[in-house]
């Protein structure tokens, strides 16, 4: 009765191992939709400009921005994603050491229209937590693929209006990885 029992398991793992096995070798194959894919990153922006000034990065402060997201595929050409970027500003106060704090927090949401090549156009909304709002339209490029990870560069521009300030439009620089 014992020998049946183990040489049951025995059957049972090689039955099971052999469908894992199964499973990797079809990897190449065309994925079923809907994934739903995680993504690190961080951004910087370059410029800022609105009515009254210029700003570039790393003139007075330096503020880095660390996005997290959810994207969900649809097909091979359509998804949606999900984004909250946390921003922490580091600037220099009258000739002292500098401070730092986190500045905002930024949830922007948007379609993902998927293209040959890895090319991505997101065009995203934006709610801020400093009272702005926009659209930040998003073109982004998968520029290294592996089994584990995708690795891409976005660059955005993002236009924001709101909260008793002068409209502005910039243009920032993001490089993440995507986790398959």
């Amino acid at each position: 009765m014992r020998k049946a029992f183990l040489y049951t398991l025995l059957g049972l793992f090689l039955l099971v191992s052999i469908g894992a096995a199964a499973q990797t070798d079809t990897a190449t194959e065309e994925p079923r939709y809907h994934v739903v894919k995680g993504y690190l990153s961080f951004i910087i922006p370059w410029v800022t400009i609105n009515k009254d000034k210029t700003t570039t990065e790393f003139q007075a402060a330096t503020t880095i921005g660390f996005p997290v997201g959810i994207n969900i595929y649809f097909s091979r050409h359509f998804g949606f994603s999900y984004e909250i970027t946390p921003s922490v500003v580091w600037q220099k106060s009258d000739g002292k050491a500098g401070t730092s704090k986190t500045s905002n927090l930024l949830f922007d949401p948007g379609p993902i229209f998927r293209f040959s090549h890895g090319f991505n156009i997101i065009p995203r909304l934006a709610f801020e937590t400093q009272g702005r709002y926009g659209f930040t339209p998003v073109f982004n490029k998968v520029y290294c693929r592996t089994r584990d990870v995708d690795y891409w560069f976005s660059v955005s521009l993002p236009a924001r209006f709101g909260n008793s300030a002068p409209a502005s439009v910039g243009a920032n620089l993001q490089i993440g990885f995507t986790f398959n």
